[in-house]
Protein backbone atom coordinates (compact mmCIF):
# COMPACT_ATOMS: atom_id res chain seq x y z
CA UNK A 1 0.00 0.00 0.00
CA UNK A 2 1.52 3.58 -0.44
CA UNK A 3 1.37 5.87 1.95
CA UNK A 4 -1.18 8.67 2.21
CA UNK A 5 -1.63 11.99 3.90
CA UNK A 6 -4.65 13.75 4.33
CA UNK A 7 -4.70 17.33 3.89
CA UNK A 8 -7.45 19.08 6.12
CA UNK A 9 -9.46 15.92 6.17
CA UNK A 10 -11.20 16.49 2.97
CA UNK A 11 -8.83 15.35 0.15
CA UNK A 12 -6.41 12.80 -0.36
CA UNK A 13 -3.14 13.31 -2.03
CA UNK A 14 -0.74 9.97 -2.44
CA UNK A 15 3.17 11.26 -1.59
CA UNK A 16 5.71 9.11 -3.99
CA UNK A 17 8.84 10.11 -2.50
CA UNK A 18 10.84 7.30 -0.80
CA UNK A 19 14.00 7.96 1.39
CA UNK A 20 16.04 5.47 -0.60
CA UNK A 21 16.18 2.48 -3.14
CA UNK A 22 15.11 0.14 -0.66
CA UNK A 23 12.29 1.55 0.94
CA UNK A 24 11.54 2.41 -2.57
CA UNK A 25 10.82 -1.10 -3.40
CA UNK A 26 9.37 -2.47 -0.34
CA UNK A 27 6.04 -4.60 -0.65
CA UNK A 28 6.46 -4.69 -4.33
CA UNK A 29 8.71 -7.80 -4.80
CA UNK A 30 7.60 -11.47 -5.07
CA UNK A 31 9.19 -14.85 -6.52
CA UNK A 32 7.89 -15.15 -10.21
CA UNK A 33 7.24 -11.59 -11.34
CA UNK A 34 7.92 -9.96 -14.41
CA UNK A 35 10.17 -6.83 -14.34
CA UNK A 36 10.38 -4.54 -17.26
CA UNK A 37 14.12 -2.60 -16.51
CA UNK A 38 15.19 0.64 -18.94
CA UNK A 39 18.31 1.66 -20.45
CA UNK A 40 20.53 0.63 -22.84
CA UNK A 41 23.58 -1.51 -22.08
CA UNK A 42 24.99 0.57 -18.64
CA UNK A 43 23.73 3.58 -19.74
CA UNK A 44 20.35 5.02 -18.40
CA UNK A 45 19.74 1.87 -16.49
CA UNK A 46 18.33 1.65 -12.73
CA UNK A 47 21.23 0.51 -11.27
CA UNK A 48 20.05 1.63 -7.47
CA UNK A 49 17.01 -0.39 -7.83
CA UNK A 50 18.61 -3.49 -9.19
CA UNK A 51 20.68 -3.46 -6.20
CA UNK A 52 17.32 -3.59 -4.12
CA UNK A 53 16.18 -6.28 -6.20
CA UNK A 54 19.52 -8.26 -5.34
CA UNK A 55 19.44 -7.44 -2.05
CA UNK A 56 15.63 -8.73 -1.39
CA UNK A 57 16.72 -12.42 -2.20
CA UNK A 58 13.73 -12.73 -4.76
CA UNK A 59 14.13 -15.52 -7.04
CA UNK A 60 13.00 -16.95 -10.15
CA UNK A 61 12.65 -13.88 -11.94
CA UNK A 62 11.43 -12.66 -15.66
CA UNK A 63 13.24 -9.79 -16.83
CA UNK A 64 12.06 -7.90 -19.92
CA UNK A 65 15.60 -5.13 -20.43
CA UNK A 66 17.29 -4.62 -24.02
CA UNK A 67 20.15 -6.36 -22.23
CA UNK A 68 21.33 -8.48 -19.68
CA UNK A 69 24.14 -5.86 -18.47
CA UNK A 70 27.37 -7.63 -17.51
CA UNK A 71 29.15 -9.51 -14.95
CA UNK A 72 29.52 -7.41 -12.32
CA UNK A 73 26.42 -4.57 -13.42
CA UNK A 74 23.07 -3.79 -14.30
CA UNK A 75 21.36 -7.13 -14.52
CA UNK A 76 24.43 -9.35 -14.41
CA UNK A 77 24.72 -8.96 -10.83
CA UNK A 78 21.25 -10.69 -10.70
CA UNK A 79 22.14 -13.54 -12.84
CA UNK A 80 25.20 -14.07 -10.58
CA UNK A 81 22.89 -15.07 -7.82
CA UNK A 82 20.52 -17.06 -9.59
CA UNK A 83 17.58 -14.88 -9.28
CA UNK A 84 16.61 -14.54 -12.92
CA UNK A 85 14.85 -17.48 -14.62
CA UNK A 86 14.15 -15.69 -17.74
CA UNK A 87 15.48 -12.73 -20.10
CA UNK A 88 13.25 -11.46 -22.85
CA UNK A 89 15.71 -9.53 -24.08
CA UNK A 90 17.49 -8.29 -27.81
CA UNK A 91 21.04 -8.60 -27.44
CA UNK A 92 22.87 -10.41 -24.19
CA UNK A 93 26.78 -10.52 -26.16
CA UNK A 94 28.24 -8.85 -23.14
CA UNK A 95 27.27 -11.21 -20.51
CA UNK A 96 29.82 -14.38 -19.62
CA UNK A 97 27.72 -15.53 -16.85
CA UNK A 98 24.35 -15.08 -18.96
CA UNK A 99 26.02 -17.40 -21.75
CA UNK A 100 26.91 -20.22 -18.91
CA UNK A 101 23.35 -20.53 -17.42
CA UNK A 102 21.73 -20.47 -20.85
CA UNK A 103 24.05 -22.86 -22.61
CA UNK A 104 23.89 -24.92 -19.11
CA UNK A 105 19.84 -24.55 -19.53
CA UNK A 106 19.54 -22.94 -16.02
CA UNK A 107 18.19 -19.45 -17.60
CA UNK A 108 15.33 -19.11 -20.53
CA UNK A 109 15.65 -16.86 -23.44
CA UNK A 110 12.98 -15.39 -25.41
CA UNK A 111 15.12 -12.93 -28.25
CA UNK A 112 13.82 -10.08 -29.86
CA UNK A 113 14.69 -8.31 -32.98
CA UNK A 114 15.78 -4.79 -31.20
CA UNK A 115 13.11 -2.43 -32.81
CA UNK A 116 10.53 -5.57 -31.93
CA UNK A 117 10.82 -5.68 -28.16
CA UNK A 118 10.94 -1.34 -28.03
CA UNK A 119 7.33 -1.97 -30.16
CA UNK A 120 6.18 -4.61 -27.84
CA UNK A 121 6.66 -2.69 -24.66
CA UNK A 122 4.92 0.36 -26.35
CA UNK A 123 2.22 -1.91 -27.47
CA UNK A 124 1.24 -2.89 -23.86
CA UNK A 125 1.43 0.53 -22.56
CA UNK A 126 -0.85 1.56 -24.99
CA UNK A 127 -3.59 -1.27 -24.41
CA UNK A 128 -2.37 -3.49 -28.12
CA UNK A 129 -2.60 -6.49 -27.50
CA UNK A 130 -0.09 -7.57 -30.63
CA UNK A 131 0.56 -5.99 -33.88
CA UNK A 132 1.72 -7.30 -37.39
CA UNK A 133 5.21 -6.82 -38.31
CA UNK A 134 7.75 -7.76 -41.21
CA UNK A 135 10.72 -8.03 -39.24
CA UNK A 136 12.03 -11.78 -38.43
CA UNK A 137 9.83 -13.27 -41.25
CA UNK A 138 11.29 -16.40 -42.42
CA UNK A 139 13.32 -16.89 -39.49
CA UNK A 140 13.60 -18.07 -36.25
CA UNK A 141 11.73 -15.51 -34.89
CA UNK A 142 8.82 -16.34 -36.35
CA UNK A 143 8.27 -20.18 -35.55
CA UNK A 144 5.39 -20.74 -34.13
CA UNK A 145 3.68 -17.28 -34.36
CA UNK A 146 0.65 -16.53 -36.70
CA UNK A 147 1.34 -14.75 -39.60
CA UNK A 148 -0.70 -12.74 -42.10
CA UNK A 149 -0.40 -10.99 -45.84
CA UNK A 150 -0.74 -7.66 -46.42
CA UNK A 151 -0.60 -5.83 -49.72
CA UNK A 152 1.26 -8.67 -51.06
CA UNK A 153 3.49 -8.89 -48.08
CA UNK A 154 4.15 -11.37 -44.98
CA UNK A 155 3.82 -10.62 -41.53
CA UNK A 156 4.55 -11.89 -37.88
CA UNK A 157 1.71 -11.40 -35.24
CA UNK A 158 3.47 -10.19 -31.88
CA UNK A 159 2.38 -9.80 -28.64
CA UNK A 160 2.49 -7.13 -26.41
CA UNK A 161 4.01 -6.83 -23.39
CA UNK A 162 3.59 -5.81 -19.71
CA UNK A 163 5.31 -6.44 -16.36
CA UNK A 164 3.91 -6.89 -12.60
CA UNK A 165 6.23 -3.84 -11.93
CA UNK A 166 8.59 -1.27 -13.90
CA UNK A 167 12.07 0.37 -12.74
CA UNK A 168 13.13 2.54 -14.67
CA UNK A 169 15.76 5.61 -14.50
CA UNK A 170 15.39 9.52 -15.32
CA UNK A 171 17.28 12.54 -14.84
CA UNK A 172 14.79 14.96 -13.07
CA UNK A 173 11.67 14.04 -11.55
CA UNK A 174 9.07 16.24 -9.45
CA UNK A 175 7.26 15.32 -6.20
CA UNK A 176 4.18 14.34 -8.54
CA UNK A 177 6.37 12.03 -10.11
CA UNK A 178 6.72 13.49 -13.58
CA UNK A 179 10.08 12.59 -15.67
CA UNK A 180 12.41 14.15 -17.99
CA UNK A 181 14.99 11.87 -19.28
CA UNK A 182 18.27 12.48 -20.52
CA UNK A 183 20.02 11.33 -23.86
CA UNK A 184 20.75 7.49 -23.33
CA UNK A 185 18.09 6.73 -20.46
CA UNK A 186 15.08 7.86 -23.05
CA UNK A 187 16.13 4.49 -24.88
CA UNK A 188 13.25 1.98 -23.08
CA UNK A 189 12.41 4.22 -19.81
CA UNK A 190 9.96 5.97 -20.87
CA UNK A 191 8.18 2.99 -22.55
CA UNK A 192 8.26 0.62 -20.14
CA UNK A 193 6.90 3.27 -17.45
CA UNK A 194 3.75 2.95 -19.23
CA UNK A 195 3.37 -0.84 -19.91
CA UNK A 196 3.39 -2.06 -16.03
CA UNK A 197 1.10 -2.47 -12.93
CA UNK A 198 3.86 -0.26 -10.75
CA UNK A 199 6.50 2.08 -11.85
CA UNK A 200 9.33 3.02 -9.83
CA UNK A 201 11.80 5.38 -11.08
CA UNK A 202 15.34 6.33 -9.77
CA UNK A 203 16.11 10.04 -10.97
CA UNK A 204 19.04 12.03 -10.13
CA UNK A 205 17.64 15.42 -9.91
CA UNK A 206 14.23 16.09 -7.49
CA UNK A 207 12.06 19.61 -7.58
CA UNK A 208 9.00 20.87 -6.48
CA UNK A 209 6.11 20.16 -8.22
CA UNK A 210 5.26 22.87 -10.98
CA UNK A 211 9.00 23.20 -11.76
CA UNK A 212 9.47 21.19 -14.53
CA UNK A 213 8.20 23.17 -17.71
CA UNK A 214 5.37 20.87 -18.90
CA UNK A 215 6.67 20.65 -22.54
CA UNK A 216 9.41 18.96 -21.30
CA UNK A 217 7.55 16.35 -18.99
CA UNK A 218 8.57 12.41 -20.93
CA UNK A 219 6.67 10.54 -18.79
CA UNK A 220 3.67 12.23 -16.62
CA UNK A 221 3.56 11.22 -12.78
CA UNK A 222 -0.25 9.43 -13.29
CA UNK A 223 2.26 6.42 -14.86
CA UNK A 224 4.75 6.92 -11.99
CA UNK A 225 4.37 4.98 -8.37
CA UNK A 226 7.81 5.85 -6.26
CA UNK A 227 10.80 8.11 -6.74
CA UNK A 228 13.43 8.03 -5.26
CA UNK A 229 16.48 10.35 -5.15
CA UNK A 230 19.74 8.42 -5.96
CA UNK A 231 22.88 10.48 -5.23
CA UNK A 232 26.36 9.70 -7.22
CA UNK A 233 24.74 7.42 -9.70
CA UNK A 234 27.34 5.50 -11.36
CA UNK A 235 27.42 5.86 -15.14
CA UNK A 236 29.44 3.00 -17.12
CA UNK A 237 30.77 2.52 -20.32
CA UNK A 238 30.98 -0.56 -21.21
CA UNK A 239 33.16 -0.13 -24.03
CA UNK A 240 35.12 2.60 -24.52
CA UNK A 241 36.37 3.86 -27.69
CA UNK A 242 38.72 6.90 -28.37
CA UNK A 243 40.50 8.40 -31.12
CA UNK A 244 44.65 8.63 -30.61
CA UNK A 245 45.74 11.95 -30.20
CA UNK A 246 47.45 13.70 -33.67
CA UNK A 247 50.69 13.75 -33.34
CA UNK A 248 50.24 11.18 -30.63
Amino acid sequence: MERIRWNLGETMAVNKIFPDATSAMAGLLRDGMTIMAGGFGLSGIPSALIEAIRASGVKDLTFISNNAGVDDAGLGVLLVTRQVRKMISSYVGENATFARQYLAGELEIEFNPQGTLAERIRAGGAGIPAFFTATGVGTQIAEGKPTQVFDGRTYVMERGLRADLAIVHAWKADTEGNLVYRKTARNFNPMMATAAEMVVAQVEHLVPAGEIDADHIITPGIFVNRVVKIDNVEKRIEQRTVRKREGG
